[in-house]
């Protein structure tokens, strides 16, 4: 990936990735970050603890809060809890809007995957065989894919056109291609197709 230019790391700083399950958040918040020389903090490693145990919500916020008070990051995920700590301070909103279909074939492969080779995750925790065989949202990360990706194009573009957030600048990446022109020259990207 061709390095960024010095306007554009001047003026972006703080990024949040958000989008789907299985839409690529995660892959997407590393390359930038590394782009722009900044830390990454993926959510699901601060909320997630040893057995699967959520973090306690306001300790969750007390840890995110100190991490989105450094001068740069790049943090991904969805979590309503800390959203309004990140956002307070993002200065760009990336969006990953990808095809259902695109995105549940991704989460299904990652999530097998995963699960035959007993890939660590965050804090000791691997993707449970239960993948498989729950269509409980809260017990499947399958299932919640399935579920959650009309939620999060509502939640995201209601965002994007809130002028709450007008200081935030939204992307919305609505393709593989979006992702690849996004991140080759995201001082000018000008929208899905463009």
């Amino acid at each position: 990936m061709p390095r960024l230019t010095v306007l554009w790391s001047a003026f972006v700083r703080r990024v949040s990735v958000v989008g789907n399950s299985g839409s690529g958040k995660s892959t997407l918040a590393r390359e930038l970050a590394a782009s722009l020389g900044v830390p990454h903090l993926e959510l699901d490693s601060v909320y997630h603890q040893p057995g699967w145990e959520p973090r306690p919500v306001e300790e969750f916020r007390r840890l995110v809060a100190a991490r989105t008070s450094e001068d740069g990051w790049v943090i991904d995920g969805n979590y309503s809890a800390v959203q309004p700590i990140v956002w307070a301070r993002a200065d760009t909103v990336v969006w990953l809007d990808l095809p259902k279909r695109l995105v549940m074939g991704r989460v299904t492969w990652r999530t097998v995957r995963r699960a035959v080779t007993r890939q660590e995750l965050w804090n000791g925790n691997r993707e449970p065989l239960s993948n498989f065989l729950s269509w409980v949202p809260e017990k499947s990360v399958i299932s919640w894919a399935w579920h959650s990706h009309t939620k999060y194009r509502t939640r995201y573009g209601a965002a994007a056109a809130d002028p709450a957030n007008a200081h935030i600048r939204f992307i919305r990446l609505a393709s593989r291609g979006d992702v690849t022109r996004f991140l080759a020259d995201p001082l000018h990207y000008s929208g899905p197709g463009g």
